[in-house]
């Protein structure tokens, strides 16, 4: 069964976070670190990414990127495959290096900090792990793009982007003094623990706002559901159908309480259920639950007769 494709989508930004396979180490000295940032850089200029942060460890990578064109697979497909290569070349070895599919969370484009919170999480993952000593400078761990986010423009990799961090931040200018302000923050938060996030990097595929689901879903409906991951897919149709039924209700002049108050059989519940249905992948037992009809075998029975009288009125 061939497996489902990515949510992509010009200006779309995601965490992304894969390990090595059976968690064995991705790099092997100083060589290789250098060797995997080099690589990344090849693949954000031949994907046309703007990488906003990275954080290379033993045996996992975090990247945030953002893809102005939805490059996301064409992009991860080349790097993983080219570093793959280099790696086991280098170390004469054969075979798989990452593990399974890399994951991939889809993060709120919105100015609601969402952006911040990834990078930030990114970039404090050495400090996390206990790699860097508290008594320590976070910019000593140099596998990651904090350190460059310290450094000047000419100094800087070329394929960072770091505008973006830096003003979520409140830094307004790239200049010493904004540098050493970003710095001050960051050290500062090095403590911090960002529950949120971390339950998205375990279970997740989404990080945004409220209304992110739903932006997402806009981006979803052109395309076939089976395109996509089956949670996400899953989630997208739930507010599919949730939205359908409030379409419904709008056009007929209803409440969500007239709706409660209608009996199970209510021919207005029944043509609802008939649509959402029709239209989306829903479970029976769900639009029974969703209106209130009692069990889905009833409403399976109710659509019957629906179609039922609907095909001997058109005879």
């Amino acid at each position: 069964m061939p497996r489902s494709q990515r949510i992509e989508y010009a200006g779309a930004r995601y965490h992304v976070m894969n390990r090595g396979d059976r968690r064995k180490d991705i790099v092997k000295g100083d060589e290789d670190r250098r060797m995997f940032v080099r690589t990344l850089g090849e693949a954000a200029v031949y994907a046309g990414w703007e990488v906003h942060a990275y954080c290379l460890m033993r045996n996992h990578f975090h990247l945030v990127i953002e893809t102005p064109e939805p490059t996301l697979v064409k992009g991860m497909q080349w790097m993983l495959g080219t570093y793959t290569a280099r790696f086991n070349g280098r170390h004469k070895l054969r075979g798989h290096l990452f593990s399974g599919r890399y994951k991939a969370i889809m993060v709120d484009e919105g100015d609601d900090g969402y952006l911040q919170r990834v990078c930030d999480y990114t970039h404090l993952n050495p400090a996390r792990a206990k790699i860097v000593p508290s008594d320590e400078a976070l910019e000593n761990y140099a596998w990651s793009s904090y350190p460059q986010y310290l450094e000047g423009p000419r100094k800087r990799l070329g394929w960072l982007r770091v505008d973006r961090l830096l003003g979520e931040h409140g830094v307004r200018r790239d200049n010493a003094s904004g540098r050493r302000e970003f710095s001050r923050r960051m050290e500062a938060r090095r403590d911090d623990e960002d529950d949120e996030f971390q339950k998205t990097v375990k279970r997740g595929w989404r990080f945004g706002g409220e209304d992110f689901l739903d932006r997402l879903v806009d981006q979803m409906e052109d395309e076939p559901t089976e395109n996509h991951e089956p949670g996400q897919a899953r989630e997208a149709m739930t507010v599919r159908a949730s939205n359908l039924v409030a379409e419904e209700l709008r056009r007929l002049k209803l409440t969500t309480t007239d709706l409660q108050m209608m009996r199970k059989g209510d021919p207005v519940k029944v043509g609802i259920a008939e649509r959402i249905h029709r239209e989306t992948p829903m479970t029976l037992r769900w639009i029974a639950e969703a209106l209130q009809m009692g069990s889905w075998r009833y409403l399976s029975f109710l659509l019957y007769q629906r179609r039922r009288k609907y095909n001997i009125n058109k005879v």
